[in-house]
C-alpha cells in the first residue's frame, strides 16, 4: 500500500453541491435561500454585535450581576456555633452523621464547619472538616480535642 493508493470507503465521500449554476444543476436561481429578505442577500447575516435589536451583549455585561458571576466551585459549608454543641454531654464524639441525625445541618453531603461563637464547658471530641481558630482554642481550653476530616476522603 502506497500514500497514492489511498482513497476513502465506497460511499463515505459526497459531492459538494455547486449552489447558484443554473436551473439544470437543481440549486439555481435562488440557490437554497429562497426569496428576498436579508437571509438570501450575498454577505447577510450581520456581524458579532448586532442582536436583531436587542441590546448587544457587550453593551449588557456592566450591569449583569449576581449568579452570573458566582463562583462554580465554591464550598458551601453547613456552619455549626459552639453554643449549638453545648447541649452534648461529656466525652461525646461528635462528627457530620450526628448532626444531620440531630437536624443541626441542613445539607449532609456539604462539609462542616464548627464557628467559636458561644461557650462550651464540657470536653468534646469533634470530627469535622473545617474550625476556626477561637472554636479550637475554646474546644482545647474545656479539655476537647479536633480531628479535621478530609472532604476528598469522603
Amino acid at each position: 500500500m502506497r500514500l497514492d493508493e489511498l482513497a476513502p470507503n465506497e460511499g463515505a465521500t459526497k459531492r459538494r453541491k455547486r449552489k447558484g449554476r443554473g436551473h439544470a444543476a437543481g440549486q439555481g436561481k435562488t440557490a437554497g435561500r429562497g426569496t428576498k429578505g436579508q437571509k438570501s442577500r450575498a454577505g447577510s447575516g450581520g456581524n458579532l454585535y448586532r442582536q436583531g435589536g436587542n441590546l448587544p451583549f457587550y453593551r449588557r455585561l456592566p450591569f449583569m450581576r449576581g449568579e452570573g458571576f458566582t463562583p462554580p466551585n465554591q464550598v458551601k459549608y453547613n456552619e455549626v456555633n459552639l453554643h449549638h454543641l453545648s447541649r452534648y454531654p461529656a466525652g461525646s464524639e461528635i462528627t457530620p452523621e450526628l448532626l444531620a441525625d440531630e437536624k443541626l445541618i441542613r445539607k449532609p453531603k456539604n462539609p462542616v464547619v464548627v464557628l467559636g461563637h458561644g461557650k462550651v464547658e464540657v470536653p468534646l471530641k469533634l470530627k469535622v472538616h473545617r474550625i476556626t481558630k477561637s472554636a479550637r482554642e475554646k474546644i482545647e481550653a474545656a479539655g476537647g480535642s479536633v480531628e479535621i476530616i478530609n472532604p476528598a476522603a469522603e
